[in-house]
């Protein structure tokens, strides 16, 4: 991705130079006529890990003492800047040279701005790092929201208001920049910073996420990046079963037209995922109910591509050819969607058969096997305190529920047999999370657990509460209807 970040680089400085090279020559003119001075400005920034360069601008200002001892900023009406400056300034047309330091890579057309050593010193160690671990750019999220700094910057407190306010809100917008970055988000900015220079739009107010979750990222997630996985699951499914027929039956298909068919299959599974909302699925945490929406999409992409493929390709695949191609796309499709959560519980089951809770972590009991318990386990797995704590298994008072396994982790026996097995697998920490408990059964496991030396973490029960609140709104809406 960094390779193509920076082809584009060189292409679109490349290209830059060479359509605004006539205005070059404009600007040069101008500059000259108005006030005596070197057409450019060098001046000096911090580039990427640190390392020091020029960079490139039109001369806005005039060449007087006050421009050099004056302010490190630029801010509204400022008197060093010539009056074609400040047109320069307010189009950012000022900025075009910096396709050189694109070109020869200093800069890249879209990442954090480059700032003045001065400030650069008083940076945050872990802020510096980070920022400077990019090349700077012409322009960036932050270049978008704060395009208009020069006029925030009025009064005779205007380091203090760009110090304070306004530079920690660009160094936080550059390290989501960095965090964060997608090629496609690139040209999000590009887009958005030629927008805001239309005269009518640059006072509309750009929200933050627009620039980090735009439009192209958003379809690229959503079309291309599963377009292209999906495009190599169909190849695969079509060669493999293509080979297995022919070892049987003689079938020649060829290589482009298995790439051809297989290409057909996403665009059309594309279509049948969008029309049953499958694009908006965060598959990350997609519910299982989702692998019958998968498996419809599968079949209407399958009878389209039957219909199509004989017109188009000329070539007529068999039924049970058909029918093998299915099931391995398909199979390809939900194993490839739901692979972070299959390879998250195959990495959990293997840590549990190689006995991860007698090695790493305060070892925890749960009391209760019911949906509270499910609740802890929930909580346990999917936050921070993993890695600090192991489950070893639950206890319960239901004989029903005794030698099984819930979500993975064993019932190792009854609320009476703590102490027994406290000592066996050497609990440090018991989260009772049973319903249906009385004070009096409540209590006991509490008292034993105070002489075992055993500390307790009481799990409310959440579902309890949701459904009294539940009941009682649906109660005062009746009453309230009645």
């Amino acid at each position: 991705m960094r390779f193509l970040k920076r082809l584009v680089d060189l292409l679109g400085a490349a290209f830059g130079l060479l359509i605004t090279s006539p205005l070059f020559l404009y600007i040069a003119i101008r500059i000259k006529r108005e006030s005596p001075g070197p057409v450019y400005y060098h001046g000096e920034r911090v580039g990427r890990y640190g390392k020091p360069f020029k960079i490139l601008k039109f001369r806005t200002m005039y060449e007087t003492p006050q421009k050099n001892s004056g302010l490190r900023l630029t801010v509204k009406n400022d008197e060093r800047v010539t009056p074609f400056g400040a047109w320069l300034r307010e189009t950012k047309m000022n900025e075009l040279p910096n396709f050189w330091n694109v070109l020869v890579g200093e800069m890249s057309l879209v990442g954090p701005r480059p700032e003045d050593p001065e400030f650069v010193d008083n940076w945050p160690e872990e802020v510096k790092t980070e920022v400077l671990s990019v090349r700077p750019g012409m322009t960036s999220p932050a270049s978008v929201i704060f395009r208009d700094e020069e006029n925030m910057l009025v009064g005779s407190s205007v380091l203090d208001d760009y110090l304070i306010s306004i530079l920690p809100e660009k160094l936080r917008l550059d390290q989501l920049y960095v965090r964060h970055f997608n090629f496609f988000g690139d040209i999000d900015v590009i887009l958005m910073t030629i927008v805001m220079l239309i005269p009518g739009l640059r006072q509309r107010k750009v929200k933050e996420g627009t620039l980090f979750e735009g439009p192209l990222v958003r379809f690229g997630r959503a079309y291309i990046s599963w377009f292209m996985i999906d495009s190599i699951i169909a190849f695969l499914a079509i060669s493999i079963a293509t080979l297995l027929w022919r070892i049987q039956i003689p079938l020649d298909v060829g290589f482009g037209r298995m790439l051809l068919l297989a290409v057909g299959l996403a665009f059309i599974l594309g279509f049948t995922n969008t029309l049953l909302g499958l694009k908006k699925v965060s598959w990350r945490y997609a519910s299982p109910t989702h692998v019958f929406d998968i498996a419809l999409s599968t079949t209407l992409a399958l009878l389209v591509f039957a219909l199509l493929s004989p017109p188009l390709l000329s070539i007529q695949l068999p039924i049970n050819l058909l029918i093998n191609i299915g099931l391995l796309s398909f199979t390809g499709f939900v194993l490839s969607r739901y692979r972070e959560r299959l390879l998250t519980g195959l990495a959990s089951r293997w840590i549990r058969w190689r006995g991860r809770s007698s090695l790493i972590g305060e070892r925890v009991l749960i009391v209760g096997a019911g949906d509270a318990a499910q609740l802890a386990i929930w909580l346990m797995e999917k936050s921070s305190l993993y890695s600090a704590f192991s489950i070893v298994g639950l206890v319960d008072d239901d004989f029903r529920k005794l030698k099984k396994n819930i979500n993975g982790y064993p019932v190792l026996g009854t609320t009476r047999e703590i102490p027994e097995i406290v000592k066996q697998k050497s609990i440090g920490l018991i989260l009772l999370a049973i319903t249906r408990l009385s004070d009096a059964e409540r209590e006991r496991i509490l008292v034993t657990c105070k002489e075992l030396q055993v500390r307790v973490v009481a799990i409310p029960d959440l579902l309890k509460v949701v459904n009294d609140y539940l009941s009682k709104q649906t109660q005062e809406g009746m009453e309230n209807n009645a």
